[in-house]
């Protein structure tokens, strides 16, 4: 079986005989019953497929749809209509005259199909011309195709002025789909965000978000049945090369790849592009994650010390999961949007979604990637320090392992250390911790307060307290006046209570007590 890695176009993938999972019921769903649409999925999670397969569906490529479920229909009439297809994916856009050249190269292409170049109009209005002259010229109303529409908008992150600009721009171009409705058979703009307060979508009360609607949750990426359904063969290879059965190969990618819930109520779904790669190579890898992550989201984190802890179980209402803006000092919608956390459950009384990691891949990729962030890791001596560390901690050496911390936030890069509050150090815990895989977590609730760093092995527990310029005696009295290990003593594990003192002036651990 031919496997589409990075294949995005729907027309070369029938013809080349790959395999394809068919998502042509949600799609016919999609296009016969609405006009306006708006959907936002992460990156490498299948939009651009989606877009390419309407784009042939409108163009009424009947034969790539044969055995398919929109081939069935017998209410779809297969006409031929102008496709305007906008990709704001393969630009770098760091000025503002990027984006005008793009939407400009692209309409002018439009133009020349239908003859009717209108050099002295704005660019809004020269695409309200090309949509009215290709309804005219062919008798069709025009379906629209906008893919990553926010692509320019996310760069810009961080940047208000730019930000501004682009927003302008995009505004006043997608102004068409309202003003030319009649002419219009079909419009779908993807993206990996939505923006809020004066939003590029402010004057397009029309379109309708299918972001969190439970039927469409699966129109882009895998589900379980299609897992099993489309890649028995693959599941089979992967399983002898791994020396698994079937079941555990299949229990095996849920845990590193599945776990994306794009509604309250819907089952998890899959990414594709990490499910495709590790049939390709027949390992458990981290594939989604390599392909790139936003810095800013980092620099969000770090600039406003915000609680990594609290940022994995985060619970938001249905608004903020739906805005970013450029000002914005809350990291979690763009995180959330992005891909990093997804839904993990609903509170219906107060209308908040619980957030968490998708996965394995996304949990251990993010942690990786916020290291050096926090910690100077790009000498090879480090490196192996975080090595010797895990085994400090998993063999119960508290002594060792806190040695080997102090050294290691000392080397830590300067401007990392741009707050002066104790969470900033809790984070730098927390990360290590999470970056060697032990269970930890921060601000741990108990009966009589919170225990600022919980960590357990197999073997041991290790209960932290943390100061900023103040005393490691502070710190340890609090974890007894607090009695912090008292709802763990019926249980086997040693239980190490430690107090901790972080020095603003070194950036480190100034003096530590275990007991």
């Amino acid at each position: 079986m031919k496997l589409p890695i990075g294949i995005q176009d729907f027309e070369s993938l029938r013809k080349d005989g790959y395999t394809y999972v068919d998502k042509t019921e949600q799609i016919y769903r999609l296009a016969s019953e609405g006009r306006y649409y708006f959907l936002s999925r992460p990156r490498r999670f299948g939009k651009s497929m989606l877009i390419s397969t309407l784009k042939a569906l409108f163009l009424g490529k009947r034969e790539l749809f044969k055995g398919l479920a929109v081939d069935k229909k017998e209410d779809w009439d297969w006409a031929i209509h102008p496709v305007l297809h906008l990709d704001l994916n393969t630009n770098k856009y760091d000025k503002a005259e990027v984006l005008e050249q793009k939407l400009d190269k692209s309409v002018e292409d439009w133009e020349k199909i239908y003859n009717c170049a209108r050099p002295d109009l704005p660019i809004g209005m020269r695409f309200e011309n090309v949509i009215e002259q290709a309804y005219k010229q062919t008798g069709q109303r025009v379906c629209i195709l906008v893919d990553e529409y926010d692509k320019p908008m996310l760069q810009a992150i961080g940047n208000k002025q730019l930000q501004d600009e682009f927003r302008s721009t995009l505004k006043g171009f997608y102004g068409a789909l309202k003003s030319m409705d009649g002419c219009i058979k079909f419009a779908l703009l993807t993206g990996v965000t939505k923006f809020g307060k004066v939003s590029v979508f402010s004057d397009l009360n029309n379109l309708n978000d299918i972001s969190l609607d439970y039927d469409y949750y699966d129109i882009c990426g895998i589900t379980e049945e299609e897992l099993t359904g489309c890649f028995n063969e693959e599941i089979s290879i992967m399983a002898k090369a791994n020396n698994l059965s079937s079941e555990d190969c299949i229990a095996q990618l849920r845990k590193m790849y599945d776990g994306y819930h794009f509604e309250e109520n819907a089952p998890g779904v899959y990414n594709p592009f990490s499910l495709l790669n590790a049939f390709a190579k027949k390992k458990f890898g981290s594939y989604w994650f390599e392909t790139g992550t936003p810095t800013y989201l980092v620099e969000l984190l770090r600039r406003y010390n915000y609680d990594l802890e609290e940022m994995a179980h985060s619970e938001v209402t249905a608004d903020v999961l739906n805005s970013i803006d450029a000002e914005s000092h809350d990291p979690i919608p763009v995180i959330y949007q992005s891909g990093y956390l997804t839904i993990k459950g609903y509170k219906e009384l107060f209308k908040k979604y619980v957030l968490g990691f998708p996965n394995e891949e996304v949990e251990e990729g993010f942690v990786k990637y916020l290291t050096p962030f926090y910690l100077d890791n790009r000498d090879r001596r480090s490196v192996f320090d975080v090595e010797k560390f895990y085994y400090d901690v998993e063999d119960g050496k508290p002594e060792q392992f806190l040695t080997r911390l102090k050294s290691l936030f000392a080397s830590a890069p300067y401007d990392s250390t741009t707050g002066d509050k104790e969470n900033h150090f809790q984070n730098m815990m927390w990360v290590v911790f999470k970056m060697i895989g032990f269970y930890s977590h921060t601000e741990y609730h108990t009966s009589d307060g919170r225990i600022d760093l919980l960590v357990e092995t197999p073997s041991f527990r290790y209960v932290m307290e943390f100061k900023l310029d103040g005393t490691a005696e502070e710190a340890l009295q609090q974890i007894k006046d607090k009695d912090y290990p008292l709802q763990f003593k019926l249980d086997d594990k040693k239980t190490w209570i430690i107090g901790v003192n972080f020095s603003k002036e070194t950036r480190t651990i100034e003096r530590y007590i275990v007991e």
